[in-house]
């Protein structure tokens, strides 16, 4: 499954969860696809969409759903142990993983080795799912959370325009979202 696909699927799954979309290409794909309010673009800082996930997670009482990538999980491993260590119940993290960095280039990651999946279960999230071609997501939105979703998609990136809003004009649209229902 194209990652596109597999963003567009778990999007129409989501309601009025806030989403917090890792950089580059897999924003784009969730802005051409579904925009909302609820959802935070991410224009840079690789590798922290989790983090940032858990701690709004942590701070509110929303269901919070941050997509990352494969690279960006690995780039930032020691978010698994904090995430399962503060076990926020409304925090769902979804690992799309194409094996590849796909807004840099394609270079090949580590996942060609290792599974997420399985270092996930062995830090202990007990509510773990992993779908490759058909997507149920409402089974991970209804699971307890901290929840660990695995995505396997195929490398490469739509071919879909830039996010027409300034950073700001993201940033301030999401806080007005935050203050609403947090």
């Amino acid at each position: 499954m194209e990652r596109i696909e597999a963003i567009k699927e778990v999007a129409e799954s989501l309601d009025d969860e806030l989403v917090i979309c890792n950089i580059g290409f897999p924003s784009r794909e969730l802005y051409a696809v579904k925009d909302s309010p609820t959802h935070f673009y991410m224009l840079g800082s690789m590798g922290m969409s989790s983090s940032i996930g858990l701690g709004l997670a942590m701070s509110g009482k929303r269901k919070v759903v941050a997509f990352d990538g494969d690279g960006s999980v690995l780039m930032n491993m020691g978010t698994l142990v904090t995430i399962f260590s503060q076990s926020p119940q409304n925090f769902i993290l979804v690992v799309f993983d194409n094996q590849c960095y796909g807004s840099t280039g394609s270079q090949c990651t580590y996942t060609t080795k290792i599974d997420l999946l399985k270092v996930a279960k062995s830090i202990g999230f007990k509510n773990t799912f992993v779908f490759e071609e058909k997507i149920n997501f409402k089974e991970a939105l209804d699971a307890e959370g901290p929840v660990f979703v695995h995505l396997k998609v195929k490398p490469g990136n739509a071919n879909v325009p830039v996010i027409d809003m300034e950073p700001e004009e993201i940033k301030e649209r999401f806080m007005e979202e935050v203050k609403k229902g947090n």
